[in-house]
């Protein structure tokens, strides 16, 4: 009863938002083109009451918290994981970072996506810029374990696939992502921008966007076209938000550096890089924050029915809208799309993609869920471009019988194999062929394996999904006497 009444709730407020959408009163509000074209606040005629406090977690360069944008208790936690104090933001970054997600609605400085949000921040930038990896991963598993719902990770790596010297993967990395996934945080990541690469434009995501389980995001212009320092990935860029000539809160001390500018506190009254900034870093908090509305609307959404609600009402990017590189539907350029945080919210009171609650499991290993008993059915979901792969360990005697089926949406190809005790990853590119027991026919909906273990062990079932697509599916399996 509690959901149905939190949904006609929802319903309502979609309903009276199509008429009109509120307009925040924050003076410097007009300055953040992002908010309409984001469709920020179009969802409702007013602004929504009742709302529940997300925490979102802001793992960046500190932030200055005595700006009037985040009084009233929006910061509850901070730390800094490379010294000092995390509410000293020498850089300005996770300040403007901050701002996008969760400046204050009042009548003064400007508005965040998700202005009631609960700001947990993780300070892992040194005085020299750089970021130390177990700064990260320390923040990351911090910031879930303090009960963030969304994590910002506007920082990134090199990926290379092609130049493995060059490629700068991290399984700490990996293992921390999984890890706050696990606890069903929302993990936003920016694709990385061409001008830290070797080469602009750059035709891959950086690290941890081109992780499991991350939402990945690229930037859009004002005039909707995806600029060269936008970095490109037909598998990890998700979704794009505008990240062009944002404006955003930016450090006190900093901004005093010219007293004569009239909005201390903001970013066009900072240094150079700051008074009309570009990068993928400044796109992805605005899906943060919308990650954190839909949590604030209905708290019991999972991590993975918030990324596909906002990936797959995005609005798509093409010739049309301003981009003539960009295909219809997904494409490297801008993944699923623009972000639509009021497509996102009036898609709640309908139908919901299902949830899959047996995440992480998307290798052998530690990582793969334990089957137990001699019989088994479950229902999981995958998705090509973010959770390919489900791994499940069942341990089986000599000469046991395993036969096992997975049942998949309609249209749907997956591929369904066995491997052996010992295989550490899923990949024929990365382990033996040997280690693979058995494997169904030919890619399709319905798939089956059958096999009789030569030894006892912990044999590996993996579920595959081998083209595009997403949904649920059911497995179920057996063992029985040889």
């Amino acid at each position: 009863m509690r959901r149905a009444l939190l949904l006609g709730l929802l319903a309502a407020l979609v309903l009276a938002g199509s008429a009109a959408a509120f307009v925040p009163t924050d003076p410097l509000a007009a300055k953040q083109w992002y908010l309409q074209q984001d469709h920020a606040f179009d969802a409702w005629p007013a602004p929504p009451t009742g709302l529940t406090p997300v925490k979102v977690a802001i793992v960046d360069s500190g932030i200055d918290n005595t700006l009037p944008d985040f009084a009233g208790g929006r910061i509850v936690d901070a730390r800094s994981f490379v010294g000092g104090n995390p509410y000293v933001d020498t850089e300005g970054h996770g300040t403007f970072v901050a701002g996008i997600v969760a400046g204050n609605l009042d009548n003064q400085g400007i508005v965040g996506i998700d202005y009631t949000a609960q700001l947990l921040i993780a300070k892992v930038v040194k005085p020299d810029g750089t970021i130390p990896l177990d700064a990260e991963v320390a923040a990351i598993r911090w910031a879930a374990d303090s009960g963030a719902r969304v994590i910002n990770l506007s920082l990134g790596g090199v990926r290379d696939p092609v130049h493995r010297s060059r490629d700068t993967y991290s399984q700490e990395e990996a293992d921390a992502v999984a890890y706050a996934y696990g606890k069903g945080a929302v993990v936003v990541a920016a694709v990385g921008n061409g001008d830290e690469a070797v080469s602009e434009p750059w035709p891959y995501a950086s690290y941890p966007a081109a992780l499991p389980h991350v939402l990945g995001v690229s930037a859009l212009t004002q005039s909707g076209n995806v600029p060269d320092y936008s970095n490109r990935d037909a598998y990890f860029n998700d979704i794009s938000a505008p990240g062009s000539g944002i404006f955003s809160t930016f450090p006190s001390t900093m901004t005093s550096l010219r007293p004569s500018c009239t909005d201390q506190g903001f970013s066009d009254c900072g240094n150079d890089d700051y008074r009309n900034p570009e990068g993928t870093s400044f796109a992805a908090p605005q899906v943060a924050g919308a990650a954190a509305v839909l949590f604030a609307l209905d708290p019991a959404l999972t991590n993975s029915q918030v990324v596909a609600l906002l990936e797959h009402t995005a609005d798509d990017v093409n010739a049309g809208t301003g981009c003539p590189r960009c295909a219809l539907l997904r494409d490297p350029f801008s993944g699923w799309g623009r972000l639509d945080v009021a497509k996102a919210v009036s898609a709640l009171p309908g139908q919901l993609p299902a949830p899959d609650r047996l995440e992480t499991n998307d290798d052998a290993g530690t990582q793969a869920r334990t089957l137990w008993g001699q019989t088994q059915s479950l229902t999981a979901t995958l998705d090509y471009y973010d959770d390919p792969v489900d791994v499940y360990r069942v341990q089986l005697r000599k000469r046991q019988r395993i036969r096992a089926t997975v049942s998949a949406w309609n249209g749907a190809n997956v591929s369904l194999e066995l491997w052996r005790p010992g295989t550490r990853k899923v990949d024929v590119a990365a382990t033996t062929k040997k280690l693979r027991a058995a494997q169904s026919v030919r890619p399709g909906s319905i798939q089956r394996v059958g096999f009789v273990a030569p030894s006892a062990g912990w044999y590996f079932l993996e579920v595959k999904a081998s083209s595009p697509g997403f949904g649920p599916y059911t497995l179920k399996l057996a063992k029985t006497a040889a």
